[in-house]
């Protein structure tokens, strides 16, 4: 199921096994398009479903609190680094956190839920990440995947876009909506 346009913005998803627990949901693929780039894992059996689920739940829910000082005036590859540095590699001295202290700028990716990804399950074990920012009536997406050491983005698979928030909100809303609407047709087993 593909809700929205690839070559801008869409979330995709297929259902391979339904399950009647709730923090299983399904076994299939979650994956993110951000102007004609994938993220996420693109296999029948890549990741239970119900962390991507809920993410979309909580991006949602959290319209408008999506926000940082950062967000708006910096390139989105000095963005991928800093959130890189301040999660992945805390005890390492960042070059530039944008004049905020590591452990703030990592407290505000948390508290502002400024990761969508990785989600808490395999759907983006490829490397993936994917940042939100709410900018008033405005989205920015950054998503890019690491390099091996997973301490640096690859620079090629950076994608930075700014969408109308209507738009971008709509998108999650007619996947929630249809992916929950699948997941109710579905048999459902009761325990993987």
């Amino acid at each position: 199921m593909l809700i929205g346009d690839p070559s801008e913005f869409a979330v995709e998803s297929g259902i391979t096994k339904a399950y009647e627990r709730l923090s299983f949901r399904a076994l299939g693929y979650f994956v993110v398009h951000i102007s004609g780039y994938r993220y996420g894992v693109f296999e029948p059996d890549a990741t239970m479903l119900a962390c991507s689920f809920d993410e979309i739940e909580r991006r949602i829910t959290g319209r408008g609190h999506h926000v940082a000082p950062f967000s708006s005036e910096n390139d989105g590859g000095k963005i991928a680094e800093a959130y890189l540095a301040a999660i992945y590699a805390p005890n390492q001295e960042a070059n530039s956190l944008f004049a905020i202290s590591q452990a703030r700028f990592r407290d505000l990716i948390y508290s502002n839920h400024l990761s969508w990804a990785p989600d808490g399950d395999e759907a983006f074990d490829d490397s993936s990440h994917i940042l939100q920012f709410d900018l008033g009536n405005r989205v920015r997406v950054v998503g890019f995947k690491c390099v091996d050491d997973g301490y640096r983005h690859d620079p090629n698979t950076l994608v930075d876009i700014l969408l109308n928030a209507d738009k971008f909100y709509e998108i999650l809303q007619r996947w929630r909506d249809a992916f929950a609407d699948e997941w109710c047709r579905h048999n459902k087993l009761p325990e993987c």
